[in-house]
């Protein structure tokens, strides 16, 4: 039997990661222990070496991108980053939501390297691994450290979120839109309370979001809309519902993604079914893995965020439709300026 669920977390579980030299089995010693009911979150402090991160995939439109923390307290299940803790001798289970790393010289190491003389200006993605306004951002600023740097120095951004409280940084945000500067983009996973308290435990509520886009929307700011993931039988009917909700609060664009399950996230997300949907788990597996050319993943470049098949087929003509109907594809409101940057030490221009 799985053990209960924690409250506020996403799994239970703490597979060992797939470089551990050494793996223990847990067995029953008829002793009975009851399962905590909450788990306290741990943040280590890390100074990195580095802070942008390249990467040349086709299927994402960045080159560059900011992680302040490594890990994410808002627990999502179906987390594709959840693998990346294993880099660090930590589970991509509950200490990939528990254990988290924050990069304390963020902002320091971001002026040093735009300050590089072979630095070529082009906009950089806030939270592509993990959420920038996870809650510990609260405490720690780093994602507001970061924006301060971009904003000094013109640097165009954009950010990835469902946390509300990138509001807090409105002014920021309010005036790197002014100068063409910012888009944001929040994902909005379901419309359902309930269904988002186990799926994504520590994250804002739907509501919630849909008043991060408005509030954003008023001050200026281009927001979109990410309907990320759809999972089979679980979420994926509140496509046009989301999209509907989002463009009537002021999103002027939508996209979407098809569950992903690379590696370790497998097994969780089916743990997760299982405690809390039995009957429809096997449903849930079969119509993936028809998507996935029979597997639970596929990594390749065109189809990992779309999926194959007659299910990721339907969903796509959906999206199509919904698209046209709501007129969700302003793509132009993000054209960011990238003519405008001076890097640290630079000549700023008197017109």
């Amino acid at each position: 039997m799985s053990p209960p669920p924690i409250r506020g977390r996403g799994t239970v579980s703490n597979p060992h990661n797939r470089f551990a030299p050494q793996r223990s089995v847990v067995e029953d010693d008829g002793w009975y222990q009851e399962a905590p009911l909450t788990q306290g979150t741990e943040v280590i402090f890390e100074t990195a070496k580095s802070i942008i991160t390249r990467n040349t995939s086709p299927d994402i439109p960045f080159d560059r991108s900011i992680n302040p923390y490594r890990g994410c307290e808002h627990g999502c299940i179906y987390c594709y980053a959840r693998p990346s803790h294993a880099y660090w001798d930590l589970s991509p289970g509950l200490d990939f939501e528990t254990k988290l790393i924050a990069k304390t010289n963020a902002a320091d190491l971001l002026e040093q390297q735009l300050s590089k003389p072979g630095y070529r200006c082009a906009p950089i993605t806030l939270g592509a691994n993990t959420d920038p306004y996870q809650p510990i951002e609260r405490e720690q600023r780093l994602t507001r450290a970061t924006l301060e740097v971009l904003l000094r120095y013109r640097h165009p951004v954009t950010i990835i979120t469902k946390g509300s409280l990138i509001l807090r940084d409105l002014d920021l945000l309010a005036e790197l839109a002014r100068q063409r500067l910012v888009s944001v983009f929040i994902s909005l996973t379901t419309l359902d309370d309930a269904l988002k308290c186990t799926l994504e435990p520590r994250a804002a509520s739907p509501k919630a979001r849909l008043r991060a886009i408005r509030v954003l929307r008023q001050a200026g700011v281009p927001v979109g809309v990410l309907c990320a993931p759809m999972i089979p039988m679980i979420n994926d009917h509140e496509l046009e519902a989301l999209m509907t909700e989002a463009r009537d609060a002021g999103a002027l664009s939508a996209s979407y993604i098809l569950l992903r399950l690379p590696l370790e996230v497998a097994p969780l997300f089916e743990e997760w079914l299982a405690t809390h949907y039995p009957q429809r788990a096997a449903h849930v597996m079969s119509l993936i893995r028809q998507s996935r050319d029979g597997a639970t993943n596929d990594s390749r470049f065109g189809s990992r965020m779309r999926g194959e098949g007659p299910f990721a087929d339907l969903l796509a003509q959906r999206y199509r439709l919904a698209i046209k109907r709501l007129g969700l594809n302003g793509r132009e409101s993000f054209v960011l300026d990238c003519d405008s940057f001076c890097p640290p030490g630079g000549q700023m221009s008197l017109l």
